[in-house]
């Protein structure tokens, strides 16, 4: 078994095509196209990463998780902690908060990744519930319901400055959302990747060919608790501030709602879903302040119904329609 998820899409190779230049040539115009709209921006492309870590483990290794936010606030608090008490390096802080989270997800993972069904899902929740609590008793450390703030980041090498207007923050997000869609995508298209596929379709088939399914799924859940730390951390850096909604359920609930608007196992619906998303909610927040998550639940349903795959399901569509109408 090779390849992605998705084999008969446009991304059935290891090699990049032109297309996947796009979301990158966009997010460069958005720069220089929407400055007003850069703090925006760069929410998205921590969601995008955000969204990316998910993918990985549910898209492609069929994990199901409700609790993915415990390891972005985790890395989140690490951030600012960090930033507080020691340096507000932001490399350091990264590498500090993506590590950190790293560690949580190994060491849950070896508990969690033994359970299959409503008991992995119940447990993911539970690891969330607690890691709330504890931001929210030890106000000392985290702040508790006010949250932590009050510093400020260091330039980035000494050289760029976080701005008021977010410039340097949205640049700061692309290079590491650009650093994990590269590992991403290798990681998915090398056998450790065709591998974790095989696990989601056949578990048994995969034990039976002496492949190491539990120790697959820990470094995979390990890898993706990482990328949600990193994504953390760039909201810390970025806002300057951490509050308790890092670790809500809400949060890993609208993830999932994101992916699977763009559509799970297909890299770029976790590009996607999330820019659609958070676009629509900032128009319909402004359009219907007190209606607006209805808009958003319709979506979802259209989606869900007539959609399958998504909204890149419908892309994968067209394309083959447009290719057997050139043949």
């Amino acid at each position: 078994m090779t390849g992605p998820a998705h084999t008969g899409s446009y991304l059935s190779d290891p090699r990049v095509r032109p297309m996947e230049w796009l979301p990158w040539v966009l997010a460069l115009v958005c720069y220089f196209a929407a400055p007003t709209y850069l703090p925006l921006g760069s929410y998205i492309l921590i969601m995008i990463l955000f969204a990316l870590s998910l993918d990985l483990i549910l898209g492609y290794a069929g994990i199901i998780t409700l609790g993915h936010a415990a390891y972005f606030g985790f890395g989140a608090y690490v951030a600012a902690i960090l930033a507080v008490r020691v340096t507000a390096d932001p490399l350091i802080g990264i590498a500090v908060a993506g590590i950190s989270a790293g560690l949580l997800g190994w060491l849950t993972g070896l508990v969690i990744l033994r359970m299959r069904g409503l008991t992995l899902l119940m447990l993911t929740l539970a690891i969330t519930s607690i890691c709330y609590e504890i931001a929210n008793k030890a106000t000392a450390l985290t702040g508790g319901a006010d949250g932590l703030g009050g510093f400020n980041m260091k330039p980035i090498l000494g050289l760029f400055k976080f701005d008021l207007f977010n410039k340097t923050g949205y640049l700061y997000c692309l290079l590491f959302l650009f650093v994990a869609w590269w590992l991403v995508r290798r990681i998915i298209y090398s056998p450790f990747g065709a591998s974790l596929t095989g696990i989601r379709e056949n578990v048994a088939r995969m034990h039976a060919l002496g492949s190491p399914v539990y120790q697959r799924l820990v470094a995979v859940y390990t890898i993706s608790a990482a990328l949600a730390g990193v994504a953390g951390g760039l909201l810390t850096h970025t806002t300057e501030f951490v509050g308790l909604k890092v670790l809500s359920f809400d949060l890993s609930g609208d993830l999932l709602v994101m992916l699977i608007l763009g559509g799970v196992g297909r890299i770029y619906g976790a590009f996607v879903g999330p820019v659609v998303y958070l676009l629509a909610q900032d128009s319909l927040a402004k359009q219907f302040p007190e209606y607006w998550y209805f808009g958003i639940g319709l979506m979802l349903v259209l989606v869900v119904m007539f959609a399958r795959g998504g909204i890149l399901g419908i892309v994968d569509r067209l394309l083959l329609r447009i290719r057997r109408g050139n043949t």
